[in-house]
């Protein structure tokens, strides 16, 4: 069991978690605030669904059969994508290779002719910024529209699984795994599968930053037997050895956006709360994050209504000061507003700046 309490389940075996629930709703609209951000709007999006097929004859399994079994048949197989933690440079790992020429736009490029990329969302240079002359469609109140061609090359090895259910000199009937580390195509010549897609940009005209262009894929791997045939597609050698013939499909799903930068106003209950994982040594440990400002922490922050602030700090409360007092007596003056009473705070600091001492 985890130390922290993050299991599914008390079994000692679970090798599995749940993640934890960070934002919680009570249901009470009252503790609903907008609050506005800075994040990228997708003006359009394009989703592909690419597949390729790569043929393996006589591809050699490991660990061999136990001497005297035979295949009575093929249970599973699975298919598994190579991947190297400790090296993503490693030829090995089965990668795609995005290369993407469009039509009716231009990609900014710099002084060297390289593409100028931007920060994405994964926190990467993986966007490109997008040029068009779209004057013709803005007086429409329309989007312009892109056309682009992609070729996604895969490189790469892939892990195939077979599930056999073997049968022993005794009749004794048993599950046996074997694997292959299987190529699918090298660098110098890789599997390559090209699409043609559609896209409508935005304005480049009336927005102080340029559309942006993104695009990302993902690759799954299927195995089977070549003809479906144990007998056929499967040999055992005399020392145990499993040799077979395979077809395998690549998957790909990829996808293109054009997004831009917007600010939005986004219905907020709060800031995320992460549970903490406490430590008996300290008493006590910093924020992360600014306190949210609220409209309560607003009313608090006022301070007295009619007395100068100590600072040139701007004022948080805006117009929702309380009515001022009398600043002599301390008495409510109906009549009196904060502006009449000097108070000094409004956006751009006091109104009555304190002056210098040797002014005073």
């Amino acid at each position: 069991m985890s130390c922290f309490g993050n299991r599914p389940a008390s079994d000692l075996f679970e090798n599995c978690c749940n993640a934890g629930n960070l934002c919680k709703f009570n249901g009470k609209l009252d503790d609903v605030v907008s609050t506005p951000i800075y994040v990228q709007s997708v003006y359009d999006a394009v989703l592909s669904n690419l597949q390729g097929m790569k043929t393996v004859q006589n591809q050699r399994f490991t660990p061999c059969v136990p001497a005297g079994s035979t295949i009575l048949r093929v249970c599973d197989i699975r298919c598994k994508k190579f991947f190297n933690p400790c090296n993503v440079d490693d030829p090995r790992n089965l990668s795609l290779d995005i290369d993407t020429s469009i039509s009716g736009a231009t990609f900014l490029q710099n002084g060297n002719g390289d593409y100028v990329e931007v920060v994405g969302p994964d926190g990467m240079l993986s966007q490109k910024v997008l040029y068009a002359d779209t004057q013709e469609c803005d007086d429409q109140c329309m989007g312009t529209p892109i056309f682009g061609t992609q070729n996604v090359s895969i490189t790469g090895d892939v892990l195939v699984y077979i599930d056999l259910l073997l049968c022993d000199r005794c009749n004794n009937e048993s599950v046996f795994t074997v694997c292959a580390q299987v190529n699918v195509a090298t660098i110098t010549h890789p599997l390559v599968l090209t699409n043609f897609f559609e896209c409508c940009m935005p304005s480049t005209e009336d927005t102080a930053f340029l559309p942006r262009f993104t695009e990302f894929a993902n690759i799954a791997c299927e195995a089977r037997l070549a003809t479906n045939s144990c007998g056929r597609d499967l040999n055992v050698g005399p020392g145990g050895e499993v040799c077979g013939n395979l077809i395998l499909a690549l998957c790909v799903s990829s996808e293109k956006k054009i997004v831009v930068p917007v600010q939005l106003c986004a219905l907020s209950t709060g800031f995320a709360e992460i549970p903490t994982q406490t430590n008996p040594i300290c008493s006590g440990f910093p924020a992360l994050f600014p306190k949210r400002i609220t409209v309560a922490d607003t009313e608090e922050n006022c301070g007295e209504p009619c007395r100068p602030p100590q600072n040139s700090c701007c004022d948080p409360c805006g117009g929702n000061r309380k009515p001022c007092g009398d600043p002599c007596g301390g008495k409510p003056v109906p009549d009196k507003k904060p502006s009449d009473c000097d108070c000094g705070c409004n956006e751009c600091g006091p109104s009555n700046p304190i002056e210098p001492r040797h002014r005073r």
